[in-house]
This record gives structure tokens, C-alpha cells and sequence, in this order.
């Protein structure tokens, strides 16, 4: 299982918002490029960037940032927000995003993401973002009466490479992460899920890596876990989060 430490940016700096409310942001660094070094010295393995502007306008709007971020590490980025047509698909992976995460357009243009996934094999990922377990989309500001594993069986057949899994209830409250909704999602579903949404402590991983097993009876299984305010707050220990996994991944 992979940790992907999160970046999510706003007005070019590196925050983190709390059930995803734009109003509650906090700055945690005012150079995401730095943020991105920080993080591969401490030995990520990825990184996730959400472009949190963009996916209320629609479009990028934090791209030089984005762009530093690929300039000052050679780690692998998958990148979300404002992504909504193929020109736009292209250019970011055409600029060194190694994935693409798709969440608004699944919803409303799923054809665009069996399309991006035919075109760019292993490269194409669905964002679903649950909120009292139905699908939100527009940066959460619009709540659909899909669930989650509705839209996520639309694209059993697509070819997309993972399902990014928010529980956006608990995104940035730092009340652990939702292990029974990511599994019962996971095992339902031939796509790996990447779990997304309330991770505070080591012990939200190893709730996580118990239910592997479970995660995987039928499906493809939970596959990584993305934190962000836990990692600038403290509370979780990059090195010893990634060590954890490591060990795991030995066993």
C-alpha cells in the first residue's frame, strides 16, 4: 500500500481545508515546490496534488505551482482538479503528471474518462468524493444522488487505473479514516481503490492494512492511502508511516 502525501493548492500556496470548505483553509506552506522536496526527502514514494481553485473554476489555476512541483522532484504525481477535457489531460501528462485524476467528469462526462483511459493506458484515475455517502462534484460544492459505488461500477470496464476514494465528512478533521466504507467499496469493485479522507495517526494505516485481506476478496483490493493535514500537523510521522508500509509490503 501506497502513502501519497497530499499537496493541495490555493492562491499558489500548499493548504488543507477542512470537509473541503474553502473558507476554512489553512496555509501550511507558502512554496508548494518546497513542500514537494520536503516531502521526497523524507522518502515518499508519490505525491498527490489537487489544484483545489481549479475544481471550482473548471480549468487550472494554480499551474505554475503544479509546474514547480514537477521541476523540484523527480517523484511520480498524480494530479486533480479542474481536469475536464482531453486537451487538458494531455497537456498535464504531455508536462510530466504521471496520472490524471478525473472527479467532476466522471460524474457528468464519463465517456471522456473511457476515452482518456483507452488513450493513456495505466494514466487515468476516477476521483469519487463521498459526502453523506452520495457523489459530490464541482470542488464538493454540488452533491449528486449517485453513491459511490454506483459511479465506481461505471468504469469497471474503462481501464482506469485506480478509484480515489474521499470520504469528504471526515477530510481534514483528523477523525481517522473510513475503513469499513474503503473496504466494503474495494471488494466490491475490480479497480484498486486508493483510500482518501480523515487520516490522523499510524494506527489509521494499520486499521487499513488489516482489512487488506477483506479489501481484496473479489476486487481489486485498497492499493494506497492519502494524508495531508496529519503529515503538516504532526500527528503522523512521514518516515514512520512509509516505514510501516514498507514492513507490510515484506510480510
Amino acid at each position: 500500500m501506497i502513502l501519497f502525501p497530499a499537496i493541495d493548492l490555493k492562491g499558489g500556496q500548499c493548504v488543507r481545508l477542512v470537509k473541503g470548505d474553502m473558507a476554512q483553509a489553512t496555509v501550511f506552506n507558502t512554496d508548494p515546490a518546497d513542500q514537494a522536496r520536503q516531502f521526497a526527502a523524507a522518502g515518499a514514494e508519490w505525491l498527490h496534488l489537487v489544484d483545489l481553485d481549479g475544481a471550482f473554476a473548471g480549468k487550472a489555476v494554480n499551474a505554475t505551482a503544479v509546474e514547480a512541483i514537477l521541476a523540484a522532484t523527480a517523484l511520480p504525481v498524480q494530479l486533480g482538479g479542474g481536469i475536464r477535457d482531453m486537451a487538458a489531460i494531455e497537456a498535464w501528462l504531455d508536462k510530466g503528471v504521471v496520472r490524471v485524476i478525473l472527479g467532476t467528469v466522471a460524474l457528468k462526462n464519463p465517456e471522456l474518462v473511457r476515452q482518456a483511459a483507452r488513450a493513456f493506458p495505466g494514466r487515468i484515475a476516477v476521483g469519487i468524493d463521498a459526502k453523506g455517502g452520495k457523489v459530490a462534484v464541482e470542488g464538493w460544492a454540488e452533491t449528486s444522488e449517485l453513491t459511490a459505488l454506483d459511479l465506481a461500477r461505471r468504469f469497471e470496464d474503462a481501464g482506469v487505473a485506480a478509484i480515489i476514494y474521499t470520504d469528504i465528512d471526515r477530510d481534514g478533521l483528523l477523525q481517522g479514516v473510513n475503513v469499513a466504507a474503503t473496504a466494503e467499496l474495494a471488494a466490491s469493485l475490480a479497480i484498486p481503490v486508493i483510500a482518501s479522507g480523515g487520516v490522523s495517526a499510524l494506527d489509521d494505516l494499520a486499521a487499513l492494512l488489516a482489512v487488506l485481506p477483506q479489501a481484496r476478496a473479489g476486487g481489486g483490493g485498497i492499493v494506497g492511502v492519502i494524508s495531508g493535514r496529519a503529515i503538516y500537523d504532526g500527528r503522523l510521522d512521514l518516515r514512520a508511516a512509509l516505514q510501516l508500509l514498507r514492513e507490510q509490503a515484506e510480510c
